[in-house]
C-alpha cells in the first residue's frame, strides 16, 4: 500500500535495514581496490592510521612515462558500455541527436533513446498513423550546445570496421545508480518530462521507485525565461535540483529555476559514491598533483580524479600548484575502474547553462607547416595553430593507412600540412586531419556543393534507381537514370565501371536532408552557357541548356538547376505546327532553350526552342493573321478537300482558310463519327461547323451539336474568371492519363477530370470508361484562377441533366437522325449495292433464298439480283428451324451495317408475322432485345412483335458497364413507347424501364428436344463424310474403336464409322452394370444395322429420310437382334420418337442407362434405347438422403437402371422415370419433397416433381415441438414427407419419422392431435400459443384443436387487466397445459397452465415482481367469471382510476421484454412493485402481508410503495434457476462485456403512464390524477426519485452484464462501434437481418464493415467480403455477385478470393459457375498446386474422372518437377475417396515403382489400403514395405504400424509374427555392422 500510495507518508526503516545500507555504502566507498594503467592512486580507507608513508612509495615509483600513460586522452576504444559521460548536442535531426563528447569524440542518441513517455507517444502515433498533437519533434526539444548526461548503450563496428558510439539519454539508465533511499535534497540530476498534470509536471529522473513531481510554480521561471513562455512537452530535458525528499525517496519535489540550479554544487552530505557518481555534477576539489599532461585533483574528501591538458581552464594556463581549490565538473565515470575525467573549464561550471562557442570560422582551410605540441600513441595528437589556439587530429586521420604510420614524425615541434575537418564543441578545439585524400578533397561537406557546379568523383554501384557516386569524405551523390546519359541507356552497366573517375554536374544539393543529385548528360556537363539555378537568373532572352522534364499536348516542362523549371507553350516549341509533341520530343531531352519571361515571386518561366528571331514580332505576326482568318467560337461552313486517316481535309468558306475536322468531332455519338467520316466524299459542303482553335496556318474544327448549341447558348466561358464552382459546361476529351482525364471546351480552356470523380463507378483503367474526343458534361469542383487550373466532376450524379427518360431518347432520337443522314449520303452514291443498303430499313420482310450454314449456326442467304449483298442470320436468329441449301425463307431485317455493308435478319415467327395492333403512347411493354449496337438496341415487342429502338445511355458521360450490366440478345425488357408509328427509320423509338425489370434469355423449348450440352464423340464426327450404301437390316462386321460408357464406336469396313449403343448389347442387362464394359477395343464384332444418325443434328432419321445415306449407322450386337430375319428390325424404326414414347404406359418397368447427372436441372438423364431419352428427377432417385446430397457417388454413367416410367415430359420428347416406384402421391405414400417456403409461425410448403404441391403444419415437423420448430428448414432443403392427405389440390404432408420412418419407433414426446377425440381430460400437453384474447391465452395442440387457458388459470401471478399478455406470451410461445375439461359436443378444450398444475416453471418469470394472491384472491376467480352487471363495471371504473394513481409506483408490466430477462445482483435493494390483483378484495388480501402502516384509503396520496429487501432477494434467486428454462431458446450470438446505454436519464426512467385509450374512459379521468400529483408529499417525490435511480442502476447493469445479447440494429451498432476490427460481429449484424429478411440492410451493413475494418486487419476484411458473396449467391442476381467479386478481387488477395467463391457456388450446386470459375483460375494462378488438386476433388465429386485425370495430366506440365510426386499422391488419394480405387492404387504403384523411398507416399497408401481395402491386401503392402532398404527409424515407424494394425484385427498369431520379423530385421541389420 505504501509503494502504491507514497504521497504525504514515510516508509518506516527497520534497524536492521539501516544498518545494511550503511554497511553497503561503507563497502561501495572502501572496495576501490582495482588498480589500472589509467589509475595508480589508491583512495584513503577509512581507519584510525594515516597512509602517508604508502603514497610517497607510490610516488616515488611513477616515471614520466607512467604519467604519461594515466593523462591518456579518450579514445573510442577506451569507452565501454555502461559509461557514464557528459555531452554536448552538436545536431539535432528528426530521428536522432549528433552528440559532441570529451577528446574529439562523437556519438548519436537514437529518438527511442529520449525517455520511456516519449517513446510511448512515438509508438501510439505509428499505430495511430497520425500525428498527435502533444507530441513535438526533436528540433523542438532540443537545441545545440544544451549539455546532456549520457550513457554508452553500445559500441558498434560498421561494415568499414570504425566503431559507431550509440549513446543514450534515457533517464532510466542515466540514473539507475541511484536508488530512491539514496536522494538527498540539493542532488542535482537530469530528467524528462512524463506527463502534464494539474498542477505541475511529472518528471521521469529514472530512479525506481521515486516518483518526481515539478510544481507549476517552481517551473514559472524556467517557462519564461528558457522556454518562451510556452508550457513544457513531454520528452523536455530538465536539469533538476532536488528540493525536497518524502517517504524515504518515494516521493521527490523538484525545482528547475535557473539561478538555483547553475549554483547547484554536490557535497559530502550528500553521499555520493564512486558508484554514484554522476558527469556533469560540480564539485569543490583540490589540486593533488600537477604534471606536464594534466592535473590529479581530490574532491568530496575521499575521491581522486584526472583533468588532462585539453579540459584545463585555458584562462589560468600552467599557473596550478600543489593543494590550490578549485571548481570542478564530473566529465565521465568509467564503470569498471571507476576512473574519474573532470573539466576545469569555465563553461561547464555552471550547471544547466549550454555552451555558447558551437563553430570554427577556419573550418575547411588547408593550413601549412602546422607544429605539433603532443602526441598520444592510443588517441591522436595536438597541434598548435597560428592564433595560439590549441587543434587536435585523432590517431586515424594522422596518415593515409595505418601501414604508412610513423608516430617519430609527430615529435613536439615537427610541422605537418592539414585542414580543418571539424570542431569539438566539448573541448573547443579544432579538429585535424592530415590525410591526403581529404586536404586534396574538392568538398568536405554537403553545405560546401553548389547546384550547377561541376564536380568528379568515383562510381560507388548502380542500382535500378541510378548510379551512386562518391564526391568526398562521406559526401555521396545519386545520378538518376535519366541522367546517365544525353539518352536513356538500358544497360548503364556497359558504359560505367565501379571505380570509374566521372565528371558531373550538379542538379539539386540539399545539405539538411543529405541529398545530392548530379547530372553526367554530356550536353550539360560541357555546357559554356550560363546556368540557371535560381528564378532571378532567368532574364529574358537568356540562351541556356535544359532538359525537358515532361512532354504535354499543351507543351514541354523544362527544368534547370535548383528545382527551377519553365514551360515551353506548344506554338513556341516550333516553326511548323506540331499536332503532337509526344511524337517529336521526349522526357530526358537536352534543349536549348530562350526565355520569353520570368516571374520570380510567382516561381513561373516562360521559355521559347524557337531561337532565332525575336518573339515579339512572331506574336504580333501572329495576332495578325487571326484577325483576318476566322475566330475560336465561330460557326462556319466547311468544304471537304480530302480524308485522311484521322479526320477530314477541309477549306473554311467563303476563304477558303485550311482547316481539320478530326473523326471523333464528327458527331457526339462515339460511334457516329466514323460512319460519316467514310461516307463523306471530297466536294461535300458541312454545315454550321464550330471553330475550335487557329495556328500553325490551319483551322482545328468542330461539328458536335452538343458542342455547338452550348456556343450558340452562350454557355461557354471565355476565361477563367467566369466560371465558378458548380456550373456544368459541355466540352469533349482531350487526353486521357492513368490519373484522370482533360477535358478542352470550345473556347480553349481546359480542366483535369481526376480518376476518383471521374464516374460513379469503381474505375480500374480510364481508358475504360472514355475515349478521346467523346462529347461529355463536366460539373466545375475547384478552380485556381492563379494557376489557370480546374478540376471537373464527371459522374452522372453530379452532371445530371434533368429526366433520364427525356435524355435518353433525345440521344436516341439524334443518333438515329444522323444515321438516316448517312442513308441519304449512301442514296448519292452510283453503287447499286449502296443504294439497296440505303433503302433496306429495320423491319423490312424479305423473301430470300438460303445459301449455307455455317459451322458456327448462322446462316448465310443469297444475294438475290444485287451482287455482294450480304445477308446473314445469327445462331439465336436462325430461331431452331431446320434450314437447307436452296430453301426459301421470310426474313425481317434488323440492322444494316453500313461500315462492312452486311444485312442483319432473322428467321423469328414473331418478328416476320407480326401483328398490327394500335399501340399507345407512354405505355409499357415486354419485349425482346434482338440487336445490339453500342448507342443503342432493338427490341421487339412481345406482344405484336413490332421492332423498337431504345438508347443504352441516358447521358453523354454514361458510356461504361460492367459486365454483369450489359444486355443481352434474347434478354427481356421492359420499354415505355415514345411514338407508336415507325418513321422513316422504321422503328419505333422507346425508353428503357428500370433495370430490375430485366429478364435473363429464355431457352428455346424446341430445342430441348435436342440436347445442346451433349458432348458428342470426337470418334463418331470423324469419317462421317464417306456415303454409305447400308440399309436397316444388313448385317456387318467391324472392329471396336473405342468404348465409352454409352454406347461404342465401330469401324466397319470402307472406313465408315459405326455406333452401338448401351441398350443393344446385351438382351438381359443386369442392373447396376455398365454393358459397353463388356466389349474390349480392338474386338472384331457382328452387328445389325438399326438405324442411322444425322451426323449435323446426332438426331435418329428412319430410313425412308432422304439424308440416310449420309447418317452414322447405329448398330446392334444384341443375340436377339442378330438372330432376328432382317426385315422384322426395318419396322421398328420407321415409327418416330415422339410415338414410340407414347406407347409406354405409366407403371412400366423399362431398363435404362445413365448418360449424365444435369446439376443446373437437377435430374439424371438416361437413354432408354438410342432415340429414346428419359430424365430421372433427384427426388425420385432415392428415399436416402444421402444419395440424394451425392448422387454423383451412387450413381456411374453408363450404369444400368430399372426405373418405373411415370409419364412423358411437358416436353414430349422425353419420359420421365422414378427409380422409386410408381410416383403417385397417395394417402400414406412417403415421398421426398423440397421446401419452397418457410412460413413462420404456420409450418413448411413442400414442392414435388411434376408441380404437386402439399403443406406441413407446425405440429408435423417433428415428434417433439419446440422453441423455434422450423429454424433448420430453408427453401430447397429435402425433405422426407408422408402423405396425410391428397383430397384437394395441396397435399397434407407430415415430417414426423414417426410417420415416415416408423419401423425406427422414435420416441413421440408430443402425440398427434387431429381432433378432439384424441384429448384426455387431465392430461398434460404442449402448444403453441396462437392469440391472446379477452377471453384468455388461445392455445394450439393440434392443426385443427385449439384450446383456451382463462387469465385465472394462465399463471399463479396476477397482472391487470389491462397489462400487455402478449408481450409475455407471444404468438408461437411453446406452452405446457393441463387438460381441465372437454366438451366434445362444442368442441371446447379448456387448459390451465400455472406451474403447480403443470410441474414446470410459472410462464411469468419471478424476476417480473409480480404479486402471488392468496387462496382467498383465488377462490372468488370464479364468482369474478359469473358475475356480470352494473356493479361490476362500476368496480372496474374504481379500479381503472385507482391504477392511475398508482401508475408512476409501478412498473411490471411496464419493463421491455429484453429488460426482464436480465438476472440482477442478489446484493442490490428492490423497490416492491406494486400489485393490480382484478378485485378490491383480492387486492386487500393480496397486500397484508406488505403492507406496514399505510394510510387508510381516504387519505391516500395515490402512491404506495413498499420498501422491502431480504425476502424478496431470497424469492428472487430462487427462481433464478427456473426463469432460465422458460426464456425462449434464442440463436447464439456474440457476447459482449460492457455496454452503455447512450439515450437513458433519469427523468426517462420513471415508468410511463399506460397508454391513454387503455387507462382513461373519458376526459374527467385525468382531473383526478392531477390533483394526485399536486399532493405529493416530499417524502414520496423522494421515494420516487429512488426508485428512479434504482431503475437507471438496473439499467445499466443489464447493459454491462456480460451475458446480455444483442436483440436489436441498435445493440449490434453499439457492439460494432466498440469492436469495429471484429468480423464476426459484422457478420452476426448481416446474419441478424438475413433472419428478419432485409437483404438491402445486410448488404448495406457489409458496406460499413469493409469502410470501417481497418486495412491492416486483411482477414477480417476477407471474412466479410466472403460473407458479401455468400449473401450476393443466395439472394442476388449474378449480375451484383459478379459486382462483388470483381471488387474483392481488387481489394484482396485474387486467389483467396477465387477459392472462397467457388466453395461457394459449389456447396450452393452451382456446378456449372464453379467449373467455369476453376477454369478461370487455372489460366491465372497455374504454378498454385493447391487449384489444381482442388479442381481434381471438385470434378471427381461429380463423378467426371475422365476430366479429373486430364486436369492432373495438365497439372503435372504446368508444376515444377519438384511438386510431382506430391500432386500424383494427392490425385490418388482423391480417387481412393471419390473415384475408382483400383485407378487410385494404380497411380500409388507407379509413383512407388518411381520413388521407392518416399515414406510418406508410402504412408498415405498404406491408410488408403486400411480405409478402403480387405486385410490381405494391408498384409501384402506391410510386408513390402517392411523389406524395403530404408533407415532404421523409418524401419522402426512401419513394423509399429504393422504392429498396431495387428494388434486391432489379427490374432494373436499375426502380431507375434510381426514381432519375430522386426527381430529378424534387426538380428540382420545388427550382423550388417559386425560385419
Amino acid at each position: 500500500m505504501e509503494e502504491s500510495f507514497p504521497r504525504g507518508g514515510t516508509r518506516k526503516t527497520h534497524k536492521s535495514e539501516k544498518e545494511k545500507a550503511f554497511q553497503q555504502s561503507f563497502e561501495q566507498d572502501n572496495l576501490f581496490d582495482i588498480s589500472t594503467e589509467e589509475e595508480s592512486t589508491k583512495r584513503k580507507k577509512i581507519q584510525k592510521e594515516p597512509a602517508k608513508t604508502k603514497k610517497l612509495k607510490v610516488e616515488k615509483r611513477e616515471s614520466n612515462k607512467f604519467v604519461r600513460e594515466k593523462f591518456e586522452i579518450l579514445s573510442v576504444e577506451s569507452l565501454c558500455e555502461g559509461m557514464r559521460i557528459l555531452g554536448c548536442v552538436k545536431e539535432v535531426n528528426e530521428l536522432e541527436l549528433v552528440i559532441s563528447l570529451p577528446n574529439g569524440l562523437q556519438g548519436c542518441v537514437q529518438v527511442t533513446e529520449i525517455c520511456d513517455a516519449y517513446t510511448e507517444k512515438l509508438n501510439e502515433q505509428v499505430a495511430q498513423e497520425e500525428p498527435l498533437q502533444d507530441l513535438v519533434s526533436l528540433p523542438e526539444l532540443f537545441s545545440p550546445g544544451m549539455l546532456v548526461r549520457c550513457v554508452v548503450s553500445s559500441l558498434d563496428i560498421t561494415k568499414r570496421g570504425k566503431k559507431n558510439v550509440k549513446l543514450s539519454l534515457n533517464p532510466r539508465n542515466v540514473n539507475k545508480v541511484l536508488s530512491a533511499e539514496a536522494l538527498k535534497p540539493g542532488m542535482l540530476l537530469t530528467g524528462t518530462v512524463s506527463s502534464l498534470e494539474d498542477h505541475g509536471y511529472l518528471v521521469d529522473i529514472g530512479v525506481s521507485g521515486a516518483r518526481a513531481f515539478l510544481p507549476l510554480q517552481k517551473a514559472q521561471e524556467y517557462i519564461q525565461q528558457k522556454n518562451k513562455g510556452a508550457k513544457l512537452k513531454v520528452g523536455q530535458y530538465l536539469n533538476c535540483l532536488i528540493e525536497e525528499v518524502k517517504g524515504n525517496g518515494g516521493v521527490v519535489s523538484l525545482s528547475v529555476g535557473y539561478s538555483e540550479v547553475s549554483a547547484a554544487i554536490a557535497t559530502e552530505e550528500q553521499n555520493w559514491t564512486l558508484n554514484s557518481l554522476l558527469p556533469g555534477l560540480v564539485v569543490k576539489a583540490q589540486v593533488q598533483k600537477v604534471t606536464p599532461f594534466g592535473l590529479t585533483l581530490k574532491f568530496l574528501s575521499f575521491f581522486t580524479g584526472l583533468v588532462d591538458f585539453m579540459h584545463l581552464d585555458p584562462k589560468k594556463g600552467r599557473t596550478y600548484f600543489s593543494n590550490q581549490p578549485v571548481r570542478a565538473c564530473v566529465l565521465c565515470v568509467h564503470p569498471r575502474t571507476r576512473a574519474v575525467r573532470l573539466s576545469l573549464r569555465a563553461a561547464f561550471l555552471q550547471p544547466g547553462r549550454p555552451l555558447t562557442r558551437l563553430s570554427c570560422q577556419q573550418l575547411g582551410a588547408v593550413l601549412d607547416d602546422v607544429p605539433v605540441q603532443g602526441f598520444f600513441g592510443n588517441a591522436g595528437a595536438t597541434f598548435r595553430l597560428t592564433d595560439g589556439a590549441l587543434a587536435y587530429a585523432r590517431l586515424s586521420h594522422l596518415s593515409n593507412s595505418k601501414k604508412v604510420f610513423k608516430p617519430e614524425t609527430f615529435k613536439p615541434g615537427n610541422t605537418h600540412k592539414c585542414r580543418i575537418i571539424d570542431y569539438s564543441q566539448m573541448d573547443e578545439l579544432a579538429l585535424l586531419s592530415l590525410r591526403t585524400s581529404v586536404i586534396e578533397a574538392q568538398f568536405l561537406s554537403y553545405r560546401d556543393i553548389k547546384p550547377g557546379a561541376l564536380v568528379k568523383g568515383k562510381v560507388m554501384t548502380i542500382k535500378p534507381y541510378g548510379m551512386l557516386v562518391k564526391v568526398g569524405r562521406q559526401i555521396r551523390a545519386l545520378v538518376p537514370p535519366m541522367h546517365l546519359a544525353d539518352i536513356l541507356m538500358k544497360n548503364p552497366e556497359k558504359k560505367y565501371h565501379i571505380g570509374d573517375e566521372v565528371k558531373c554536374r550538379v542538379l539539386l544539393c540539399d545539405p539538411e536532408a543529405r541529398k545530392l543529385m548530379m547530372t553526367l548528360k554530356k550536353t550539360l556537363v560541357e555546357s559554356k552557357l550560363p546556368a540557371i539555378t535560381c528564378y532571378a537568373d532567368a532574364k529574358p532572352g537568356l540562351q541556356t541548356h535544359g532538359f525537358i522534364l515532361r512532354v504535354k499536348d499543351y507543351g514541354c516542362i523544362v527544368k534547370f538547376y535548383n528545382d527551377v523549371q519553365g514551360l515551353v507553350p506548344r506554338h513556341e516549341l516550333s516553326a511548323e505546327y506540331i499536332p503532337d509533341p509526344e511524337s517529336v520530343f521526349y522526357t530526358g531531352q537536352v534543349v536549348k532553350v530562350a526565355v520569353l519571361n520570368c516571374e520570380p515571386s510567382k516561381e513561373r518561366m516562360l521559355l521559347s526552342f524557337k531561337l532565332s528571331g525575336d518573339p515579339k514580332e512572331e506574336c504580333a505576326g501572329h495576332s495578325q493573321k487571326k484577325k483576318k482568318a476566322i475566330n475560336a467560337g465561330q460557326l462556319v461552313d466547311v468544304k471537304v478537300l480530302e480524308k485522311t486517316k484521322d479526320g477530314l481535309q477541309v477549306a473554311v468558306l467563303p476563304h477558303n482558310i485550311p482547316g481539320f475536322l478530326p473523326t471523333s468531332h464528327l458527331s457526339d455519338h462515339v460511334t457516329n463519327g466514323p460512319l460519316l467520316h467514310c461516307w463523306l466524299q471530297a466536294g461535300d459542303t458541312i454545315h454550321r461547323v464550330l471553330c475550335l482553335s487557329e495556328g500553325e496556318g490551319r483551322v482545328l474544327l468542330c461539328r458536335k451539336p452538343a458542342l455547338v448549341s452550348a456556343v450558340e447558348g452562350g454557355q461557354d466561358p471565355k476565361s477563367f474568371s467566369e466560371i465558378h464552382p458548380g456550373m456544368l459546361l459541355i466540352g469533349f476529351v482531350k487526353n486521357i492519363k492513368d490519373y484522370g482525364v482533360f477535358v478542352q471546351f470550345p473556347s480553349g480552356l481546359s480542366g483535369l477530370a481526376p480518376k476518383a470523380i471521374m464516374s460513379d463507378k469503381f474505375v480500374t483503367s480510364t481508358s475504360d470508361h472514355f475515349v478521346e474526343g467523346q462529347t461529355v458534361v463536366a460539373k466545375v469542383t475547384n478552380v485556381d484562377e492563379e494557376k489557370q487550373r480546374m478540376l471537373l466532376s464527371l459522374r452522372l450524379s453530379d452532371c445530371s441533366l434533368g429526366d433520364l427518360a427525356t435524355t435518353s431518347r433525345l440521344l436516341l432520337s439524334q443518333c438515329l437522325e444522323e444515321r438516316q443522314g448517312v442513308r441519304s449520303l449512301m442514296s448519292n452514291r452510283d453503287s447499286v449495292l449502296i443504294q439497296t443498303l440505303a433503302e433496306m430499313t429495320p423491319g423490312m420482310v424479305l423473301d430470300l433464298e438460303v445459301q449455307e450454314m455455317l459451322g458456327d449456326g448462322s446462316v448465310l442467304f443469297s444475294e438475290g439480283p444485287v451482287p455482294g449483298l450480304v445477308l446473314r442470320a445469327s445462331k439465336y436468329h436462325r430461331a431452331g428451324q431446320e434450314v437447307e441449301p436452296g430453301q426459301k425463307k421470310k426474313v425481317v431485317v434488323l440492322n444494316v451495317d453500313m461500315l462492312k455493308l452486311e444485312v442483319h435478319v432473322s428467321l423469328c415467327h414473331d418478328l416476320v408475322n407480326r401483328k398490327a395492333k394500335k399501340l399507345k403512347k407512354g405505355s409499357e411493354h415486354q419485349a425482346i432485345v434482338q440487336y445490339l449496337e453500342e448507342p443503342f438496341a432493338l427490341a421487339s415487342l412481345v406482344e405484336t412483335g413490332q421492332l423498337a429502338a431504345f438508347s443504352l445511355t441516358s447521358h453523354l458521360n454514361d458510356t461504361f458497364r460492367f459486365d454483369s450490366e450489359k444486355l443481352q440478345v434474347g434478354q427481356g425488357v421492359s420499354l415505355t413507347l415514345q411514338t407508336t408509328e415507325p418513321g422513316v427509320t422504321g422503328l419505333l423509338l422507346a425508353v428503357e424501364g428500370p433495370a430490375a425489370k430485366r429478364t435473363m434469355r429464355q431457352t428455346r423449348k424446341d430445342s430441348e428436344t435436342v440436347d445442346e450440352d451433349e458432348e458428342v464423340d470426337p470418334a463418331l464426327v470423324l469419317g462421317t463424310v464417306r456415303k454409305h450404301t447400308l440399309s436397316t437390316g444388313d448385317v456387318v462386321t467391324g472392329t471396336v474403336k473405342s468404348i465409352k460408357p454409352t454406347h461404342v464406336v465401330v469401324t466397319l469396313e470402307d472406313g465408315i464409322i459405326g455406333c452401338i449403343h448401351a441398350s443393344h448389347i446385351l438382351d438381359d442387362v443386369p442392373v447396376g452394370t455398365s454393358p459397353t464394359a463388356k466389349l474390349k477395343v480392338g474386338k472384331k464384332v457382328t452387328a445389325r444395322v438399326i438405324g442411322g444418325r444425322d451426323m449435323k443434328t446426332f438426331k435418329f432419321l428412319p430410313i425412308s429420310h432422304p439424308r440416310f445415306i449420309r447418317t452414322i449407322p447405329e448398330l446392334s450386337v444384341r443375340p436377339s437382334e442378330l438372330e432376328k430375319d432382317g426385315h422384322t428390325a426395318l419396322n421398328t424404326h420407321s415409327v418416330s420418337p415422339l410415338e414410340k414414347i407414347k406407347q409406354y404406359q405409366a407403371g412400366q418397368t423399362v431398363t435404362c442407362f445413365l448418360k449424365k447427372y444435369n446439376v443446373v436441372k437437377k435430374w439424371l438423364e438416361v437413354d432408354i434405347a438410342p432415340d429414346i431419352r428419359g430424365r430421372i428427377p433427384l427426388l425420385l432417385t432415392s428415399l436416402s438422403f444421402k444419395v440424394l446430397k451425392h448422387p454423383d457417388k451412387k450413381f456411374r454413367i453408363g450404369q444400368a437402371l430399372k426405373a418405373t416410367v411415370v409419364g412423358p415430359d411437358s416436353s414430349k420428347a422425353f419420359l420421365c422415370l422414378s427409380l422409386i416406384g410408381p410416383h403417385k402421391l397417395e394417402k400414406g405414400e412417403v415421398a421426398m419433397g423440397r421446401v419452397v417456403k418457410v412460413l413462420p409461425k404456420e409450418g413448411l410448403t413442400v414442392s414435388f416433381p411434376f408441380g404437386k404441391i402439399g403443406r406441413v403444419s407446425i405440429f408435423h415437423v417433428s415428434d417433439s415441438y419446440s422453441e423455434t420448430p422450423l429454424e433448420n428448414f430453408t427453401p430447397q432443403k429435402i425433405v422426407r414427407c408422408y402423405v396425410l392427405s391428397a383430397t384437394g389440390p395441396v397435399l397434407t404432408l407430415s415430417l414426423r419419422s414417426s410417420r415416415t420412418n416408423p419401423e425406427t419407433k422414435s420416441k413421440i414426446t408430443d402425440p398427434e392431435i387431429n381432433s378432439i377425440q384424441d384429448i384426455e381430460e387431465g392430461q398434460l400437453l404442449r402448444g403453441y400459443v396462437k392469440s391472446v384474447q379477452p377471453s384468455g391465452v388461445l392455445l394450439g395442440l393440434g392443426p385443427s384443436v385449439t384450446g383456451l387457458a382463462r387469465y385465472p388459470h394462465v399463471s399463479q401471478y396476477s397482472l391487470s387487466k389491462d397489462a400487455p399478455y402478449d408481450r409475455y406470451l407471444p404468438e408461437g410461445k411453446l406452452l405446457t397445459a393441463k387438460v381441465l375439461s372437454l366438451n366434445r359436443r362444442e368442441n371446447l378444450v379448456e387448459l390451465s397452465i400455472p406451474a403447480d398444475d403443470i410441474g414446470k416453471p410459472d410462464v411469468f418469470s419471478a424476476s417480473l415482481g409480480l404479486p402471488l394472491p392468496k387462496q382467498e384472491g383465488r377462490e372468488t376467480e370464479a364468482e369474478e367469471r359469473d358475475h356480470k352487471g352494473e356493479e361490476e363495471k362500476e368496480e372496474r371504473k374504481n379500479q381503472k382510476q385507482k391504477e392511475k394513481r398508482i401508475g408512476k409506483g409501478r412498473e411490471g408490466a411496464q419493463l421491455p421484454s429484453k429488460e426482464k430477462k436480465e438476472p440482477r445482483k442478489p446484493q442490490a435493494k428492490k423497490l416492491g412493485k406494486r400489485p393490480c390483483p382484478e378485485s378490491g378484495s383480492e387486492q386487500e388480501s393480496g397486500n397484508k402481508r406488505q403492507r406496514r402502516a399505510a394510510p387508510s384509503e381516504e387519505d391516500d396520496s395515490g402512491v404506495e410503495v413498499y420498501y422491502r429487501e431480504g425476502e424478496e432477494e431470497v424469492e428472487e434467486t430462487g427462481v433464478r434457476p427456473q426463469e432460465k428454462q422458460t426464456r425462449p431458446a434464442e440463436a447464439p450470438r456474440l457476447r459482449l462485456s460492457s455496454g452503455f446505454a447512450w439515450d437513458v436519464e433519469l427523468d426517462s426512467l420513471t415508468p410511463a403512464l399506460p397508454p391513454r385509450e387503455e387507462s382513461s374512459d373519458s376526459e374527467e379521468d385525468e382531473k383526478p390524477e392531477q390533483a394526485t400529483q399536486k399532493k405529493k408529499s416530499r417524502k414520496e417525490r423522494e421515494l420516487e426519485k429512488q426508485k428512479a435511480e434504482k431503475e437507471l442502476s438496473r439499467i445499466e447493469e443489464a447493459l454491462m452484464d456480460p451475458g446480455r445479447q444483442p436483440e436489436s440494429a441498435d445493440d449490434f451498432d453499439r457492439l460494432v462501434l466498440s469492436s469495429p476490427n471484429s468480423s464476426i460481429l459484422w457478420l452476426q449484424y448481416m446474419a441478424f437481418h438475413l433472419q428478419a429478411t432485409e437483404i438491402e440492410k445486410a448488404r448495406a451493413v457489409a458496406e460499413r464493415a469493409l469502410k470501417t475494418i481497418s486495412f491492416r486487419e486483411e482477414q477480417e476484411k476477407l471474412n466479410v467480403w466472403v460473407a458479401l458473396l455468400n449473401l450476393e449467391n443466395m439472394y442476388g442476381s449474378q449480375g451484383s455477385l459478379t459486382k462483388v467479386f470483381e471488387r474483392a478481387v481488387q481489394y484482396n488477395e485474387p486467389l483467396k478470393v477465387f477459392l472462397h467463391l467457388a466453395d461457394i457456388y459449389t456447396k450452393s450446386e452451382k456446378f456449372q459457375e464453379a467449373g467455369e470459375l476453376y477454369n478461370r483460375m487455372l489460366k491465372r494462378f497455374r504454378q498454385e498446386k493447391a487449384i489444381w488438386i482442388k479442381y481434381g476433388a471438385f470434378l471427381l465429386r461429380r463423378g467426371q474422372a475422365g476430366a479429373s485425370h486430364r486436369v492432373m495430366q495438365r497439372a503435372l506440365e504446368c508444376l515444377p518437377r519438384k511438386e510431382h510426386v506430391d500432386v500424383i499422391a494427392k490425385f490418388a488419394q482423391l480417387e481412393f475417396q471419390l473415384g475408382d480405387a483400383e485407378r487410385a492404387k494404380a497411380i500409388f504403384e507407379n509413383t512407388l515403382s518411381t520413388y521407392p523411398k518416399r515414406t510418406d507416399v508410402w504412408s498415405v497408401y498404406i491408410d488408403m489400403i486400411i480405409k478402403r481395402g480387405g486385410q490381405k491386401e494391408v498384409r501384402d503392402i506391410f510386408e513390402r514395405v517392411i523389406h524395403l532398404s530404408l533407415a532404421p527409424k523409418q524401419m522402426k515407424f512401419f513394423f509399429k504400424r504393422y504392429l498396431d494394425y495387428e494388434k486391432q484385427h489379427g490374432t494373436e498369431k499375426d502380431v507375434q509374427a510381426v514381432k519375430a520379423k522386426a527381430l529378424e530385421y534387426v538380428e540382420a541389420k545388427s550382423s550388417m555392422w559386425e560385419d
